[in-house]
């Protein structure tokens, strides 16, 4: 291709540059690390673990006062690293779209940086070169451009020239013959000139980032439904401690009283356990997920993944390897796989398929037969590294195969591939056998496989004709090419639809490809829907046909937005895959974007809440199961922490309501906090996942995460315990005030022990669960006994903690007391939940 356009001057281009701006996306104003603080600040979680921490201070109980302060230094870090992080999406597009650039100025070639690009440019593109603005092609040889990262197709399209207009409007991208190239596709084979016509935010790209700025990111359910729960906890538990301090005031006369019961009720109901659950279980839970090779860039997007109910995925490497193989040969009347041993009829075909491209390609075509080519005629004499390479004769419009030209001795073998109609063209074979190979190209396309048809001709060495039909080519056969399906992907998509997730795939590829590919993969296709229907469609009609469709094809960036608009409308809780800059807004707008780590580009993985590290399709579904198992936990958590309230609060306000000294004081309630922060973060997060996690459909997404049953059991499991206590108390009449605290105390943490146990799960009993091994419980239980033994019995703490002496007898009673106080759940689970596992 020879370049005679001058292009534009310095002056020129300089004056564009001035007016238009850079080739980039404009960048917004950073929020610096202090704001960014004051925001996290500013959270009432946040707001009320700090609230707690200056009522322990003002106790003198500093260890308290600590932990909580360090709760809040751990999410205000965790939280200022997951938003400088979020900010990075931009400018991976920003990177992505300003490649070097080969420019024609002044009449000279010159390479700049692709920032410097403004319109009017002419830009010489070469094999891998990546395109550095929006530009129309007036000249181009063999020009193919992988456009996956903006549409989804696997395969390279081939680009024509056009006659250069002023005011060209781009047209959108995809399939073959658009004399149109992309800011940041790929050029995998050919040469082409063409002249920018939109750079920086006014390219495809650049849309695709402003699209990115104006979707909103939705609050997670769980963590308004827990701010919802801490508010009216807190505003309860404030009015009560109020109401029982002016009651034992005037009932007493003991301001001081009243003060000290008031703030022990308001430790007792104060509900600081919720926000630290919360941080602990999603922040241990992104530690895990990065150990299955899933990045958490989302921390809420743990607790949404127990709820997916509809999983959209992209097919170009995600579902795929993103990587051509070939999959079929046809030749002398016979379709060949080519994992069996492959015949020496269809060697050639093999070996002039690979002469009919360039020994190094860029193309994914190109590249995997020559994997072929090692992998079935290394050693043969079908290899021809000897061989002179003479002369290309390139894709026309006319004729869509390529012929490339080799000097062997004293003659020219000529080595042609393209499509099957251009092929046959060239080897003039008659009309009967015509439509029989046409028959064998649509049952191999039917197949999901890209068909090319190989020929070859041989001449002795003399002038070169101007054009291929100059040559008699003889047909050798037919190559037939898929992208490979990853290995996993079809036992991912089992276990998804076990487990009550849908899996919809969403591509840029040819229906038939597309069914082709859900059919690889064990996904029942249902009706397959494609881009151009979708446009003709209205919102009503494309929701009802949702329903049934699981296949979409020809799917351009902003029809993948609305699909995930749509679900969202219709209650779906959405999860979308992707790893192109094409699934970006998608990514954003899904409840769940989980994008490709490997493959995917920066911009995928900066607009996901999820990264795949290895591109692995299946630790998609390790993903959804450790999110089922989180929110197990997080409700079996929430249940404890209700329950142990409970008793805790009960026995705070009895005594007072008897006309009766306070029974606990705040060291007390300090004490049982030590215990159930611990129990109800580490302990509970750690537990092993129920039996039936992927047997049992998602929670209803209309369904609230903190459901009546859930809260109804824990207040259950309270009121049982706080009835023992409150019997043991009006028994123990006849005791000193020191040894019914000592009592008293003493069953309320043995219960709060059980309590933890009973709630390890809601299928299985105590004894059954024992098998599930979790070391951070018995440290806990460890530490908890070792603690209490030492106050019971070391005389300066049993006398700090105003105890009287239990006997071991005593002791006996408690645990007796304390099992019997959960006994009634245990029977329950062996009756009434066997088997199950969640509450509904």
């Amino acid at each position: 291709m020879e370049i005679k356009a001058a292009g534009l001057s310095a002056a020129e281009a300089e004056r564009r540059l001035q007016e238009d701006g850079y080739n980039e996306l404009p960048s917004e104003r950073r929020r610096g690390l202090a704001s960014i603080a004051m925001e996290v600040l500013k959270e009432p979680m946040i707001s009320l673990l700090m609230a707690c921490g200056g009522i322990y201070l003002l106790l003198g109980d500093h260890r308290e006062a600590l932990i909580l302060i360090f709760f809040v230094i751990v999410v205000i870090s965790i939280t200022l690293y997951q938003e400088r992080r979020a900010e990075g999406a931009l400018d991976a597009l920003r990177a992505l779209s300003s490649p070097r650039a080969l420019v024609i100025r002044d009449g000279l070639p010159m390479r700049i940086p692709g920032r410097e690009v403004v319109r009017g440019d002419l830009i010489v593109l070469e094999e891998g070169d990546r395109v550095p603005a929006d530009a129309a092609v007036i000249s181009c040889t063999s020009l193919l451009v992988d456009e996956s990262i903006l549409t989804g197709e696997s395969m390279p399209v081939r680009k024509i020239s056009c006659e250069y207009q002023e005011h060209l409007e781009v047209m959108p991208p995809g399939g073959d013959g658009l004399p149109f190239v992309y800011s940041g596709t790929l050029v995998v084979q050919g040469r082409g000139l063409a002249r920018v016509v939109a750079t920086g935010s006014r390219t495809l790209m650049g849309r695709i980032g402003a699209s990115l700025k104006s979707i909103e990111i939705e609050e997670s359910r769980l963590k308004g439904e827990m701010r919802s729960m801490v508010r009216r906890l807190t505003i309860f538990g404030l009015a009560l401690s109020t109401v029982l301090l002016i009651a034992y005031a005037l009932e007493t006369g003991d301001l001081l009283g009243g003060i000290l019961a008031g703030i022990t009720l308001t430790m007792a109901i104060l509900p600081e356990e919720f926000p630290v659950v919360l941080t602990i279980f999603l922040a241990l839970g992104a530690w895990r997920l990065s150990r299955i090779n899933v990045l958490t860039r989302n921390l809420s997007a743990i607790e949404t993944l127990g709820s997916v109910t509809v999983l959209c995925t992209d097919k170009t490497g995600t579902v795929t390897l993103n990587r051509m193989r070939v999959r079929k040969i046809f030749a002398r009347g016979r379709i060949y796989d080519v994992d069996e041993v492959l015949p020496e009829e269809v060697h050639d075909v093999v070996e002039f398929g690979i002469l009919a491209g360039r020994r190094d390609p860029f193309n994914p075509m190109e590249i995997a037969l020559q994997e072929l080519g090692r992998r079935k005629l290394n050693g043969t004499e079908h290899i021809h590294d000897d061989w002179t390479f003479v002369q290309e004769y390139p894709l026309t419009d006319e004729i869509l195969a390529m012929s490339m030209v080799w000097m062997r001795g004293d003659e020219y073998v000529i080595a042609a591939k393209g499509a099957p109609e251009s092929i046959f063209d060239l080897c003039h074979i008659d009309r009967e056998q015509i439509e029989e190979l046409s028959e064998v190209v649509e049952r191999m396309a039917a197949e999901g496989l890209r068909v090319l048809g190989v020929a070859r001709a041989a001449i002795p060495e003399s002038k070169l004709p101007d054009g291929q039909h100059g040559f008699d080519f003889q047909f050798l056969g037919l190559l037939g090419f898929s992208d490979t399906i990853r290995p996993g992907v079809p036992d991912a998509v089992n276990e998804c639809q076990r487990a009550g997730v849908r899996v919809m795939l969403i591509t840029g590829d040819h229906p038939v490809t597309a069914s082709s590919i859900a059919s690889a993969i064990n996904l029942h296709p249902g009706s397959v829907l494609t881009g151009p229907e979708i446009e003709s469609m209205s919102d009503e009609d494309l929701s009802k046909r949702l329903r049934e469709a699981n296949v979409f094809a020809r799917m351009v960036p902003e029809q993948k937005l609305r699909l995930v608009e749509l679900l969202k409308r219709d209650g779906e809780i959405v999860a979308m895959t992707g790893d192109g800059v094409n699934d970006a807004p998608a990514l954003k707008a899904s409840h769940i974007g989980i994008a490709m780590g490997s493959r995917g580009t920066d911009v995928a993985r900066e607009s996901a809440d999820i990264v795949l590290l290895d591109d692995d399709f299946s630790s998609i579904v390790r993903a959804i199961r450790l999110g089922r198992r989180i929110f197990d936990n997080i409700r079996k958590a929430t249940a404890y922490i209700l329950a142990i309230h409970v008793p805790i609060a009960g026995m705070s306000i009895l005594p007072v309501a008897l006309g009766q000294p306070l029974l606990l004081l705040p060291i007390h309630i300090a004490f049982l906090e030590l215990v159930i922060d611990p129990a109800c973060s580490i302990a509970f997060e750690a537990e092993a996942e129920e039996i039936d996690i992927m047997s049992r459909p998602p929670m209803d997404p209309e369904a609230s995460l903190f459901s009546t049953s859930v809260i109804a059991l824990g207040a259950l499991q309270g009121i049982s315990v706080l009835a023992v206590l409150s019997a043991v108390y009006l028994m123990s009449s006849g005791r000193d005030l020191d040894g019914a605290r000592a009592l008293i105390f003493t069953t309320l943490v043995l219960a709060n022990l059980f309590l933890i146990l009973i709630n390890r799960s809601w299928s299985q009993t105590i004894i059954q669960s024992m098998k599930s091994r979790n070391s951070a419980l018995w440290m806990i239980f460890g530490g908890t006994v070792l603690l209490l033994s030492m106050i019971l019995y070391v005389t300066p703490l049993r006398e700090m903690f105003h105890f009287g002496h239990l006997h071991p007898n005593d002791i006996v009673i408690c645990l007796a007391l304390a099992f019997a106080s959960v006994l009634w759940f245990e029977a329950w689970k062996l009756i009434f939940r066997r088997g199950r596992s969640s509450l509904t």
